[in-house]
């Protein structure tokens, strides 16, 4: 495609991904890898929610969350999901669609064995999704997972990742008098080629 020139240039989107999240890192304020995650309930209602992706693999995308979680069950539901990476500062954005696995070995280990003390004993503590009486009563379950589980928690059982193969990346970058640029990069499965096309704004 002879005008996928300058930042759009390159034969692997995920590389592409890449560098523009690096290149968010340094004018985005706050998470330049927040991503709008979407999913569909049983009824086929939409949820949407913020998380923060932490890994751009070679072929996926990947995320940690509680697996009892509103987006885990909707997950299981459907095997699918699809996601916005939005960085103001830049004027771009990056949306993607796809299958969803879990990760629950030893990537997912040593991700939870990175975060904050804190962060890991809250991880035990939150029943995620579920109704919470009061701010003091989950602070009172992290009291009870802290006594219980000391300093070097292990990762739990309901909590690790989520790795998102997909089957569509598009990369969109604003253009002058709303002629934005858009390329979508569409495969039918992980081991088909891409193919390229530019879109209309």
């Amino acid at each position: 495609m002879t005008d996928r020139d300058g930042k759009f240039a390159g034969d692997d989107p995920f590389q592409i991904a890449r560098d523009w999240l690096a290149e968010a890192e340094k004018s985005e304020i706050n998470d330049p890898n927040a991503i709008a995650l979407s999913t569909v309930d049983a009824d086929g209602l939409p949820n949407v929610r913020m998380v923060l992706l932490k890994e751009i693999e070679k072929e996926a995308f990947v995320f940690y969350t509680n697996y009892h979680s509103a987006k885990s069950r909707e997950i299981a539901l459907s095997g699918k999901a699809a996601f916005v990476l939005h960085w103001k500062s830049l004027r771009r954005q990056i949306r993607v669609r796809g299958d969803v696995v879990r990760e629950e070995g030893e990537q997912a280990d040593a991700y939870y064995q990175s975060r904050s003390l804190k962060s890991r004993l809250g991880a035990w503590a939150s029943r995620q999704s579920e109704p919470l009486t009061s701010r003091t009563s989950l602070m009172a379950e992290v009291a009870k997972v802290t006594a219980k589980h000391g300093p070097n928690p292990s990762r739990p059982p309901f909590w690790g990742g989520f790795r998102l193969v997909p089957c569509e990346i598009e990369f969109w970058a604003d253009g002058a008098f709303r002629l934005h640029d858009r390329f979508q990069w569409r495969r039918k499965d992980a081991d088909a080629p891409w193919q390229i096309q530019r879109l209309n704004p």
